[in-house]
């Protein structure tokens, strides 16, 4: 284990190829074999500059593992590797897109009153998931491009797709508040 290892980028922790479409179950194996490397554990007699830094690795190894197993993640750690910068404070967004939100966010709040609002529910968690793997979609072939506008545009994507993991997680607020009736 090396200091340089810490400040390699995520992909390079890994040894996998810098891009958006991974092998998750390569991903899953070296994190397993990255992780047994760097345990604490191994390290219980080893001098203190060399326990902290097998804590250091261990923890940049979670944290890359995290980021990179998720699509939304992974793709916002791409826009950082080319020097995209995101803007979470951002929130203007074309007006179509916005008049979905509302839908989406009027249908949410009318699930309670609906006859069946287990069945109401289950259909508006499909259309989001729909639109998550289109946009998923979406911003693959787009950081694949890298050229300026498409990592721009992938940017954008990458701001839409958090609008629809927020709302997921309200959609799940509301299917555990549904279990409790």
């Amino acid at each position: 284990m090396h200091a340089a290892d810490l400040s390699s980028n995520f992909f390079a922790l890994f040894d996998l190829p810098v891009s958006f479409d991974i092998e998750l179950d390569a991903l899953s194996a070296r994190y397993r074999d990255a992780q047994r490397a760097a345990h604490p554990d191994k390290f219980a007699n080893a001098p203190e500059g060399e326990r902290r830094l097998s804590v250091q690795m261990a923890a940049r190894i979670n944290e890359a593992y995290r980021v990179l197993k998720d699509p939304l993640s992974r793709g916002r750690y791409l826009l950082e590797l080319h020097g995209v910068a995101l803007d979470d404070s951002d929130t203007a967004f074309d007006g179509a897109f916005l008049m979905e939100q509302m839908e989406l966010r009027e249908r949410l709040a009318d699930v309670k009153n609906s006859a069946d609002p287990v069945s109401q529910l289950r259909i508006i968690a499909d259309d989001i998931a729909a639109h998550d793997k289109s946009l998923i979609t979406q911003m693959a072939d787009l950081l694949n491009e890298a050229s300026a506008e498409s990592l721009q545009q992938a940017r954008n994507v990458s701001r839409k797709l958090q609008f629809f993991r927020r709302l997921n997680e309200e959609v799940e607020a509301l299917e555990d508040e549904l279990g409790d009736y």
